[in-house]
């Protein structure tokens, strides 16, 4: 597939800036598993003059293992250098990083150390975060030509030891570079750089599924639809993503049963969860419980959001397109028994169903959150709006009914966009009945908020509105999913 960097223009500035500095560098680099990071650095760095030390942490590995594969790469450093050494392994990495420091004395290049899935690396009893301490404090930090590079797909553990540490470490990072997943741009442009030559409507249908994610892009196969490449990835009992949850959160967290219980119980309330409701639920509470949510929305996997007028009641929402895709259709026990049968038409079959339909209004909707700069864009909505979700819940025999807002942006100009988010295989028709049920959305929300702005509606679909006597003096303005890709 794709061998050279898409998109990430901003990291790229970013790095650059660090390699031309004329100052020591500490880099924190953190995202998603299988995001790309380590292609990213990998990539840029091998383009520049310098000198490239890579360390990648191994899952799971001793302190000795570890360091056995320091060695290795130190040696391999030193062959760069023009010298062949066979080192001895060094017993703590203090020891290493010293060995480290004297091997550089050799070149006056900038120095690249690029320490990749560093929580691996960083056991409790590694010491590996106090070397790190001790070494950047008192040897690198003066050394113009190191840049110091921390990166790992735990994204919490970064944030928390490396970002927000309370000790020698404290304020030295000076550059944070985190990672995100493609946006519907990037992903055309992916795939187009790989030879993969699909519409924005055959991308859109693949990203419900797979999301952004560069690795999971890296699996689609040419001359084969959207549809097929999802049954060949996913429904295929060899498939590259069948497995894939089961690797994805035990990588990444510790206890991570308790993570994934979370996330199955948010893939089943489209409209989120508060962090009560999670606690009657799953028993978890007090510390652990806001430790496991903070985990999952620093790795990308949830969003944490407030509701109209409860500022004191968190929810949490899951955004992460595989993972929804998964728990909706993977991982049931009856699709589950398809997989075993090595049904090749499994997903051919549900994208024709009801079930799909409901889901993937679901996906398209999520997919919209994550693309609001570009729907602001082309509703016009001017800079400074404030986008959120909105919900009434009628009380008792109270005269105003419920009503589930999907988006709506709150700008300073005196108007408030009510959004409605469709998806369809076509044009989205707006009958005298639905009509009524989209007056009513805006009805209730001007009741309930009492607000003195302007209401208007605003509708968002897959392939825009067909042409109906209800849209006149109802839809205000209107973005399709063209839009969304900018």
């Amino acid at each position: 597939m794709a061998n050279k960097i898409v998109g990430r223009q901003c990291e790229m500035a970013s790095l650059k800036r660090v390699c031309t500095s004329k100052k020591a560098e500490f880099l924190a680099v953190y995202g998603r598993r299988r995001v790309g990071k380590t292609f990213l650095i990998r990539y840029f760095f091998k383009q520049q003059d310098c000198l490239f030390f890579q360390l990648t942490g191994i899952y799971k590995a001793s302190l000795q293992t570890q360091l056995a594969e320091f060695i290795k790469e130190l040696e391999a450093l030193y062959a760069a250098l023009g010298m062949m050494l066979h080192l001895e392994q060094p017993k703590s990495w203090l020891k290493a990083f010293e060995m480290l420091t004297e091997a550089i004395k050799h070149t006056k290049k900038k120095v690249i150390f690029f320490f990749d899935e560093f929580p691996w690396m960083a056991g409790k009893k590694s010491k590996l975060l106090s070397a790190v301490d001790y070494y950047w404090n008192r040897h690198w930090v003066d050394n113009p030509k190191i840049k110091l590079i921390i990166c790992g797909s735990a994204a919490s553990w970064i944030i928390e030891n490396i970002l927000n540490n309370k000790g020698g470490l404290h304020n030295r990072v000076t550059l944070r570079l985190p990672i995100e997943p493609f946006t519907l741009q990037e992903t055309q442009a992916y795939l187009k750089s790989a030879g993969v030559l699909l519409d924005r409507s055959q991308i859109l249908a693949l990203y419900m599924c797979i999301g952004g994610i560069p690795f999971y892009l890296s699996t689609v196969r040419s001359g084969f639809s959207a549809t097929q490449n999802i049954n060949e990835m996913c429904f295929k009992k060899q498939g590259a993503l069948v497995n894939e949850f089961n690797n994805l959160f035990s990588s990444l967290f510790q206890h991570a049963v308790m993570h994934e219980t979370i996330v199955k119980l948010l893939a089943s309330h489209r409209h989120g969860m508060s962090r009560k409701e999670i606690e009657t639920i799953t028993a978890y509470q007090g510390g652990g419980l806001t430790r496991i949510l903070k985990e999952l929305v620093y790795a990308g996997f949830i969003e944490e959001f407030i509701p109209w007028k409860q500022e004191r009641n968190i929810h949490y929402k899951l955004i992460d397109e595989y993972t929804l895709f998964y728990l909706n259709w993977i991982a049931p026990p009856s699709k589950q028994k398809r997989l075993s049968e090595l049904d090749t038409k499994f997903w051919e079959e549900s994208a024709q169903s009801a079930a799909w339909r409901a889901w993937a209004g679901y996906a398209f909707e999520a997919i919209c959150f994550k693309h609001l700069t570009n729907i602001k864009k082309a509703l016009k909505i001017p800079d400074g709006s404030v986008a959120s979700t909105w919900r009434y819940v009628a009380k008792g025999n109270s005269a105003i009914p419920g009503a589930q807002i999907d988006l709506l942006f709150e700008r300073q100009d005196g108007i408030v966009n009510v959004c409605e988010i469709k998806y369809s295989n076509g044009q989205f028709r707006i009958d005298k009945e639905y009509a009524k049920i989209l007056q009513n959305k805006l009805d209730v929300y001007k009741k309930v908020t009492k607000t003195h702005k302007q209401v208007v509606l605003s509708m968002i679909t897959t392939h825009g509105l067909q042409s109906s006597v209800h849209l006149e003096g109802l839809v205000w303005s209107s973005a399709t999913a063209e839009d969304l890709f900018g």
